[in-house]
């Protein structure tokens, strides 16, 4: 295996392992959340249009929905997110790859 394909995997890992101690987070509101508590303005908050997409239903909050116990879907939910954002990341860098080859002679 080429050497950025451990750099890679390795990154990948380590990703899913931060995904894993993702429940040992704060429980405080993060920044944003926090300032417009502290400002009064947090019941003006509009829903996301990103809560419209196919797999919204999927998720709750930073939580997986179906899973009963916090600690667990806070997990699962780290690790779906990790997957996705790599599995993006991977799919445009391929894209990337092929269309530089065809460019290149």
């Amino acid at each position: 295996m080429a050497v950025s394909r451990w750099w890679i995997l390795g990154g990948l890992a380590l990703a899913l392992a931060v995904a894993a101690l993702s429940p040992f987070a704060s429980p405080n509101p993060d920044g944003l959340e926090r300032v417009a508590r502290d400002q009064g303005f947090e019941d003006r908050a509009i829903d996301s249009p990103a809560g419209r997409l196919p797999f919204a239903s999927v998720f709750e909050g930073y939580t997986l929905r179906g899973q009963e116990q916090p600690f667990l879907a806070k997990v699962f939910a780290g690790f779906a997110g990790t997957l996705l954002v790599f599995g993006g990341a991977w799919g445009i860098g391929a894209w990337a790859r092929r269309a530089r080859k065809r460019v290149d002679p």
